[in-house]
């Protein structure tokens, strides 16, 4: 088969079929036929470019004909999972971009040699985060992957572990991506399911349950490398712990000589109202790991921030990335890293999180007997509705998007809302004002 390719954007042609021409329907039918099956994202609906740092344009089917579409603006509640916290095409991040590639003109080389960038980016990233090392790596699940592997290095070589017999404890409900490591660390069975057999040397334990935690650590201790966890649970429905939890998680890790790994993928820069969430609970992980929006929402960037005693067990061959810190990578996450101080992220954040949280409090007083709880931290957010069958989390989502709102739920009856950090207060309301109206039409 011949494959041809011309054209940019809608112009962008394959095989004879221009993308501008194709409807929602028909991307979806590629899709199925094309690709994998693993994802099943909301029907009807196509983004096709951005407006503003929190609006997307879409296309819709034409209600006069399924093979056409009409273009419609959508507010992003979503923030493609907190990778975009900076705000859809960040101006200082895209300028640096453009002046690396057009001036600089360094992309890629690999990591046998030295490009003058990778210093940049260690001493940002050593910066924000106030740790010793970092370990540039690129999907946000290689920072919770690098995290296991540094834990148990760390527990042979430093701690006297025998060898094979590392224990990683982790937190019941968690996400740490999809990943064998991560789905090991998983009690999800949807992600699980006919993917065996898993890692061994894993223990998980309920989450925000200190009492379940020291009865492992008394029983264990002596060969647990790690606890692994998220400061909060994100895609369990932002799940957010006891406000003396991971101080007195972080005493008794202390205690029985145990890493605190945290996973900060989601949670990070400037999510929850702090540059990263363990800052809310005034603790420092001995390691921690970072993705999505430490690439500013244009490149995948993540990486492994820890103590010198922990990083330092790597060793030449033990531990790589292609990708891992190359030169563009380096660049767009310091810019990412400048954005988040220069403007204030984590301080909007708190803002309009408690702006949202109002908006949530006042839905659930009117209708207590729909909203169940809210929570959140920062713009890290979600309401949970009673679970019953007309209260349904996706039937929320979609009728969201029908008001030109991307949300999207978590399990049956929660549905997260995680804007960009750059939302404004109007839109804020316009988003609430969107809940508000399918919570009562439910």
């Amino acid at each position: 088969m011949t494959t041809k390719i011309n054209g940019y954007g809608d112009d962008l042609t394959v095989n004879g079929i221009r993308i501008g021409d194709l409807s929602p329907l028909a991307h979806e039918k590629i899709e199925k036929k094309m690709g994998g099956l693993n994802y099943k994202p909301l029907e009807n609906v196509v983004v096709s470019h951005v407006q503003d740092s929190s609006t997307l344009i879409c296309r819709k089917p034409d209600n006069n004909d399924v093979n056409k579409y009409v273009e419609e603006e959508l507010l992003d509640g979503l923030c493609c999972y907190s990778a975009v916290n900076q705000g859809q095409l960040n101006k200082s991040i895209v300028d640096a971009v453009i002046h690396h590639l057009s001036v600089e003109k360094l992309p890629t080389v690999p990591r046998s040699i030295r490009h003058k960038y990778m210093s940049a980016f260690l001493m940002a990233a050593t910066s924000i985060t106030n740790m010793d090392r970092v370990v540039p790596k690129v999907a946000g699940v290689e920072a919770p992957e690098l995290m296991f592997k540094l834990a148990r290095r760390w527990a042979y070589v430093k701690k006297g572990v025998p060898s094979n017999e590392a224990i990683i404890v982790a937190a019941k409900g968690n996400f740490h991506g999809r990943t064998m490591t991560a789905i090991s660390l998983s009690d999800d069975k949807e992600s699980k399911e006919d993917f065996g057999p898993f890692l061994p040397g894993i223990e998980l334990v309920p989450f925000n349950n200190y009492e379940a935690l020291e009865e492992i650590f008394k029983e264990k201790g002596d060969k647990i490398a790690a606890f692994l966890a998220e400061p909060i649970q994100g895609e369990a429905g932002v799940i957010v712990p006891d406000e003396d939890y991971w101080p007195k998680v972080k005493r008794l890790c202390e205690k029985y000589n145990i890493l605190l790994a945290l996973d900060e993928v989601q949670t990070g820069f400037g999510r929850t109202g702090y540059n990263f969430a363990h800052q809310l609970y005034n603790v420092k992980p001995d390691i921690m790991g970072c993705g999505k929006a430490a690439g500013g929402g244009i490149l995948p960037v993540s990486f492994v921030a820890g103590s010198d005693e922990v990083v330092s067990v790597l060793t030449p061959g033990s531990e790589g990335s292609t990708f891992g810190g190359y030169p563009l990578a380096c660049v767009v996450s310091v810019y990412a890293i400048k954005a988040l101080i220069d403007q204030n992220l984590a301080k909007n954040a708190n803002i309009r999180g408690s702006q949202l949280m109002n908006h949530y409090n006042d839905i659930m007083l009117e209708f207590p007997d729909k909203i169940k709880e809210v929570r959140g931290k920062g713009l890290l957010t979600a309401f949970e509705m009673h679970n019953q069958p007309l209260l349904d989390g996706h039937k929320v989502s979609v009728n969201l998007l029908k008001k030109g709102i991307y949300a999207k739920e978590t399990h049956h009856s929660t549905v997260r809302i995680a804007p960009a950090l750059t939302i404004e207060a109007w839109q804020i309301d316009e988003m609430a004002d969107g809940i508000r109206t399918i919570i009562k039409s439910l």
